[in-house]
This record gives C-alpha cells, structure tokens and sequence, in this order.
C-alpha cells in the first residue's frame, strides 16, 4: 500500500492540538478592511477550533501531523 500524503494546503492552514482539536485562523481578515471596525478586526486575530462536523475530514487530510 502507497504512503499516505499530508494535503499541503490543509498543512498550512491548520494545526492539531494533543487533545485531538483542530485549530485554525478566522476567515474575512485579508482585505476589504476599511469598513470593519477595530473591534471586529481584532476579533479575527484569535484563533479558533474547527466545528466538529469537520475534524474528521481534516485529519485524514492530514494523517502525519
């Protein structure tokens, strides 16, 4: 059976936690920022976790990390 590949775009946008969670960046904060308030934009620094629905998907994308 061939090696399995690590998706490397998936490699570069999320990152797995020893618990098993995925992590991941907030959407919306590349341009078009001029209308978003620094509140908002401040928000969308934090990190978050990936909604559970998607973890399974996620780590077979990524079996070596």
């Amino acid at each position: 059976m061939p090696k399995l590949k690590t998706h490397t775009g998936a490699k570069k946008r999320f990152k797995l936690t020893k618990n098993g969670k995925v992590k991941r960046a907030k959407a919306y904060k590349s341009h078009i920022l001029n209308k978003k308030s620094t509140k908002r934009k401040r928000n969308l620094r934090k990190g978050t976790y990936a909604d559970k629905t998607n973890v399974g998907a996620l780590k077979l994308l990524m079996p070596n990390t």
